[in-house]
């Protein structure tokens, strides 16, 4: 891999993982309308695409570091008796980490299979797209609530959106901060809760990949590299969204660009085809 492309890559995905308009499916889009060959029945390749996942992770983590540092005392808190809103959220986001954790083990192969259709991941792209405009009017249209007064029942819901991601032109983000609005979160509210939900699902995919890096070093040391410029990447875009969302940042302004680009990669790939 080209030491441009490998940034190029990296970047796409630091960036695209935690903006509403679907890491994996730009991963696999980018390079297929650039001309640039990747060869989607590589072994290697989802392992490869799922190590940069730590970068992000590592970002968000350090982003939200006091964050959780809250959390955790408040869960070890909650374990000896003392009720705390910080235990009751991190017993939320435990809950909310299961479905998509089971589902995404158990149907890991064969949600892999999607990757070889471009045009079905460009349809999924616009319905992504149709949904965080839906998204957005349901957290325009209710009235808002603090994360920490999600119920269990609530939590466990907006964990079950992240399974939707689990195909390409899904996003992870996206789904999980629309849940978040028809829980009744604000925007900020839902991104937060998005982000915090989805760092240990990334940081989890990541090291269970990892190790089938361990048979081609090359690739390992590209993924070293690459996690690190998806890190900073990652970072940069948490701290843009957070902002962007105190500012009453809506989520259809990425579900217009999610459905004008859905639509003109499919009719691309329906007109010119696509790589085998």
């Amino acid at each position: 891999m080209s030491l441009w492309f490998l940034f190029f890559l990296s970047v796409l995905q630091g960036v695209t993982e935690l903006f509403p308009v679907s890491s994996l499916g730009h991963t696999l889009l980018a390079p297929a309308l650039l001309g640039i060959h990747i060869d989607k029945h590589a072994p290697q390749l989802i392992p490869f695409l799922v190590a940069l996942h730590l970068g992000t992770a590592l970002a968000l983590l350090w982003y939200f570091r006091k964050r959780w540092i809250a959390l955790v005392k408040g869960w070890f808190a909650s374990l000896a008796g003392r009720r705390n809103e910080d235990g009751h959220m991190m017993w939320a986001l435990i809950i909310g980490t299961i479905p998509a954790g089971i589902v995404g083990l158990l149907l890991e192969k064969r949600l892999e299979r999607v990757f070889h259709d471009l045009r079905i991941v460009a349809l999924a792209l616009v319905v992504n797209g149709l949904l965080l405009w839906i998204g957005d009017r349901l957290q325009r249209a209710r009235a808002h609530r603090p994360p920490e007064n999600l119920t269990f029942k609530q939590a466990f819901l907006v964990g079950l959106a992240q399974i939707g991601a689990l195909i390409p032109g899904f996003s992870r983000s996206g789904l999980t901060m629309i849940a978040g609005n028809a829980a009744g979160l604000s925007a900020e509210s839902a991104a937060e809760f998005a982000f915090l939900l989805g760092t240990p699902i990334i940081f989890a995919a990541g090291l269970l990949e990892v190790p089938k890096l361990f048979h081609a070093p090359g690739q390992l040391a590209d993924a070293i590299l690459g996690g690190v410029l998806t890190a900073i990447a990652a970072y940069l875009s948490v701290r843009f969204l957070m902002r962007y969302f105190e500012g009453r940042g809506r989520l259809a302004s990425f579900g217009i660009y999610c459905v004008l680009a859905g639509i003109a990669c499919f009719v691309w790939f329906m007109t010119h085809g696509q790589p085998i």
